[in-house]
């Protein structure tokens, strides 16, 4: 099929490495202008376009879609779908109306649940143990389309949010093939119930901060959640520690929220939560300093039980 592809993040490379492979006629890739990243702000191209440039695929950065400004374009282009994958911008009718089988979207969750943006990192923190991929006809309204097909999975109890992208990117490859395999011969069309539906933000700094006064699971959820970005953090005195990686111990204590139940190399780093609950800290990372496990970090940086971590 005659298609253009729209996508940023490492999310959208599965779909588009995937629909190559599948054989179909990629006449253009539309993704995010290049952005500053590290240290030294180098300009950066979207993981998106470095896969399509190595497969001498055109690739375009628009600024705005506003004013029908890239309708000469895409109807140069003339694809029979347009596919998007976290894309990043929200399309106007005059893109929406171009293709023959219209514009067809990977979104990563089961909708209409987990509208909008970080969809996968809000499943996580929110302790969901569903998760899943939807592919569905785009219209005017955000993510509201008719749902097309569906793929769901378990979310592992100590999954983070970063490793259920990983593997939900995957999962949302293996459903759009399926989609544009099956577009020409038709899709039943499942119109969303919007009385179900939920709206997540993006991600904020602010939400790092670990309050240990709640149950060992909102914080157990709240590391995985945030893990790779932005991170939960919590301090020790004056120092600023990440925390990656967390488990549920069963365990319980009747020191106050947030002291330390034991800290030991081998047996690791135990704190008490505001149900009374002891959850397990497996990583941890010092700023400016490597991530590392919580048995290395207390080898050099010991730490005496009933200390507390504060907020």
């Amino acid at each position: 099929m005659r298609m253009v592809f729209m996508g940023t993040p490492d999310f959208a490379v599965n779909s588009l490495e995937r629909l190559i492979a599948d054989g179909h006629d990629i006449v253009g890739v539309f993704t995010q202008p290049d952005k500053p990243q590290g240290r030294k702000m180098k300009l950066t191209p979207p993981p998106v376009k470095q896969l399509a440039l190595t497969h001498n695929i055109p690739v375009f950065q628009p600024d705005t879609f506003k004013n029908e400004s890239q309708l000469a374009l895409l109807q140069e282009l003339n694809p029979e779908v347009i596919v998007v994958v976290a894309y990043g911008k929200l399309l106007p009718g005059y893109v929406l109306d171009l293709p023959k089988y219209g514009c067809i979207n990977v979104h990563g969750s089961l909708l209409p649940k987990y509208r909008g943006a970080a969809p996968v990192q809000w499943m996580v923190l929110n302790g969901e143990t569903t998760a899943g991929v939807t592919t569905m006809y785009m219209d005017r309204g955000l993510d509201t389309g008719d749902i097309l097909l569906v793929s769901e999975t378990e979310v592992g109890e100590n999954e983070t949010a970063g490793e259920l992208f990983d593997r939900l990117a995957a999962m949302g490859a293996d459903l759009i093939s399926e989609t544009i395999k099956r577009l020409p011969e038709g899709i039943e069309r499942k119109p969303q119930d919007d009385s179900q539906s939920t709206y997540v933000s993006v991600l904020d700094k602010k939400m790092s901060v670990v309050d240990w006064s709640k149950s060992a699971q909102e914080v157990h959820n709240l590391i995985r959640g945030l893990d790779p970005w932005p991170v939960a953090v919590t301090t020790r005195g004056e120092v600023r520690l990440k925390l990656f990686q967390s488990r549920l111990t069963g365990k319980t204590t009747s020191l106050p929220a947030g002291s330390v139940t034991e800290a030991d190399p081998k047996t690791g780093l135990f704190v008490a939560c505001g149900d009374g609950n002891v959850l397990q800290i497996t990583e941890i990372q010092m700023v400016g300093k490597k991530r590392m496990p919580a048995g290395d970090y207390l080898r050099g940086h010991g730490m005496e039980p009933g200390t507390v971590l504060g907020c």
